[in-house]
């Protein structure tokens, strides 16, 4: 009878045990699931607008699977402040390994990847909350400035080589765009492995007027799925003229 209790005894503590090893297990699973996320965001439509070519070249990738990442979709309000708490609770809900984000640039005819990111807003109009800061830091006391990690010559050949017309970028403006690259840049700094940076596009088809570039949508979306791929499979950047000269 002694044997059988003991036995009995034995056989609670394995199963108690594996009872308490089973949730470590589903913990790293999720964990490993959520770093195979590529986080990809873009702004409402601003300034007057009836679309905005970053969510309409974005919201097709949502849900994609590229070079084995599983695309993530947001669209962000395009309000100082309220971008960036969007932008917190997407990357505390998908935790990603490479962060894209992008924006519309009206006016510019090529496909821009952003090199720098600067500590100023100065709206020349105000955001979608009627917010026009001047000369006010993103973060008071943080760095001036915070570089892209993305591949950005190598996203930019890539395109190219495409079709796509393409070039580095030396501004992302002082607008709400500026604004969550920067932000983004800050909180990329203390999540280790996380790159990320930011990619204007041109103008939508939607948006054509007289003398004003555009990008037809399915190659704004098709430049974005280059650019995420290239991103995840290149780890040194190349090293190619993409400077100015004003």
């Amino acid at each position: 009878m002694m044997v059988k209790k003991d036995d009995k005894r034995g056989t609670s503590k394995k199963s108690l045990s594996a009872k308490r090893r089973k949730p470590a297990l589903k913990k790293r699973r999720t964990d490993a699931a959520r770093e195979d996320v590529v986080l990809v965001t873009a702004f409402e439509p601003f300034g007057g607008e009836h679309v905005n070519a970053s969510a309409l070249a974005a919201r097709p990738l949502d849900g994609r699977v590229i070079a084995g990442r599983r695309v993530v979709v947001e669209i962000l309000p395009c309000v100082f402040g309220d971008a960036v708490a969007a932008l917190r609770r997407a990357l505390l809900r998908s935790r990603p390994a490479l962060v894209v984000a992008c924006g519309e640039a009206g006016g510019r005819a090529q496909v821009t990847v952003e090199r720098v990111a600067i500590n100023i807003d100065d709206a020349s109009i105000a955001d979608n909350a009627g917010v026009c800061p001047i000369d006010r830091a993103v973060v008071r006391g943080g760095p001036a400035a915070y570089w892209s990690t993305l591949p950005i010559k190598s996203i930019v050949a890539a395109l190219r080589e495409k079709g796509i017309p393409a070039a580095v970028s030396q501004t992302a403006g002082t607008f709400v765009c500026n604004h969550l690259f920067y932000a983004l840049m800050r909180l990329a700094t203390r999540r280790r492995g996380l790159r990320a940076g930011f990619i204007h596009l041109p103008y939508s088809e939607q948006q054509a007027r007289d003398g004003v570039p555009t990008l037809a949508t399915q190659t704004a979306t098709t430049a974005l799925e280059i650019a995420i791929a290239t991103a995840l499979t290149t780890r040194r950047d190349a090293r190619l003229t993409g400077g100015a000269h004003a």
